[in-house]
């Protein structure tokens, strides 16, 4: 396995070295250690809180070679980013002079944190979706400095269709997408309209996937599209709000992006002709509701999620275990080898 090289990961060194991300109790530790000229060598452990896939590490190890002072007196044992770890496990040690990284604890657990999470996150929602396409749609529910590591940890765990530019930077994509409701609007509520734009101006290479809910009739406003656009048309997306039934629906459990106006949908298509064109869903999708869907053999093809992506929560916590090659940890702390760690060049 390769591991991502530092530079791709556009990391403000300055700004760190200097301590702006730490936690200050962790700058001023770094200070002390240095004008009491105390060179102690310690291994220090980063382990997890709980089990999932491992992401952040290349990140991490990033930080520690740009970050530091002589780093190549670090001696880094890691995981790599994807692989599977249990609760509990150590993912990475650091050994080498204390004083040195001391300052960037606050900042390799954040990076650890984050991507596990999210990567664990969507690991859960591709297994679920059992091969169906999983579109990464989560960049407008945080902070846009984010996007870069979000979509690198998707990337990890297998979600390869992102929304922005920036969550493919690091892994070499590029962003893909689907009509949105603003430009149906600009076109004055007409998808047909605004579908006719979009495939006249885009590159021919970018997938034909309309937006068919802005007038509540996904069925009717798909056809009328794929009519227009024939074959170049590669999708449509069905985005229903939760508190809506979509005007070709009637059961009682049919609000939102319902399997009923799927089935309905995907019958409806076959019969006009339209055996290619793809269903993608989206609106309120985790991984129970994709799971439901699944199990009951609901026809679609791809699934956008989004928030939900956010609300896994994995921490991680580092430990000195061992000060000048002795035993030296706080009580209920003590080194764990873990034989999985590879050492890092």
């Amino acid at each position: 396995m390769k591991r991502i090289p530092p530079e791709k990961f556009k990391i403000p060194v300055n700004l760190i070295k200097r301590g702006y991300y730490s936690d200050k109790y962790f700058v001023r530790t770094r200070e002390i250690l240095k004008k009491d000229m105390n060179n102690a060598n310690v291994l220090m452990q980063v382990w997890a809180q709980k089990e999932g896939i491992a992401c952040g590490i290349d990140e991490a190890i990033a930080i520690l070679k740009l970050c530091v002072e002589r780093p190549e007196r670090l001696k880094i044992k890691a995981l790599f980013d994807g692989e599977k770890i249990k609760e509990k496990e150590v993912v990475m040690t650091i050994e080498g002079e204390y004083s040195t990284f001391a300052h960037l604890e606050t900042v390799f657990l954040g990076v650890l944190a984050r991507g596990t999470s999210v990567a664990t996150a969507v690991k859960e929602v591709v297994d679920a979706a059992k091969g169906k396409v999983v579109l990464f749609f989560p960049a407008r529910f945080d902070h846009y400095l984010n996007q870069r590591s979000d979509g690198y940890a998707a990337y990890i765990a297998g979600a390869k269709n992102v929304s922005t530019d920036a969550q493919a930077e690091i892994w070499g994509g590029s962003g893909m997408g689907t009509i949105p409701h603003g430009l149906i609007a600009a076109y004055g509520g007409d998808t047909v309209k605004a579908a006719i734009a979009f495939d006249k101006y885009m590159p021919h290479n970018i997938k034909r996937i309309v937006l068919v809910d802005f007038d509540n009739d996904c069925i009717g406003t798909s056809l009328k599209v794929a009519r227009v656009l024939g074959k170049r048309l590669w999708g449509v997306r069905f985005d229903t709000a939760p508190d809506l039934k979509d005007k070709s629906v009637k059961g009682k459990y049919s609000f939102g992006v319902s399997e009923e106006l799927c089935r309905k949908a995907r019958k409806i298509f076959d019969k006009e002709g339209y055996k290619d064109l793809k269903i993608v869903i989206s609106g309120g999708f985790n991984k129970e509701k994709i799971e439901r869907f699944i199990r009951k053999n609901v026809p679609f093809d791809a699934v956008g999620v989004g928030s939900s992506f956010f609300r896994k929560k994995i921490d991680f916590t580092a430990d000195i275990v061992m000060v000048n090659g002795k035993h030296c940890a706080k009580v209920g702390r003590r080194y764990i080898p873990n034989k999985r760690l590879k050492m890092v060049k």
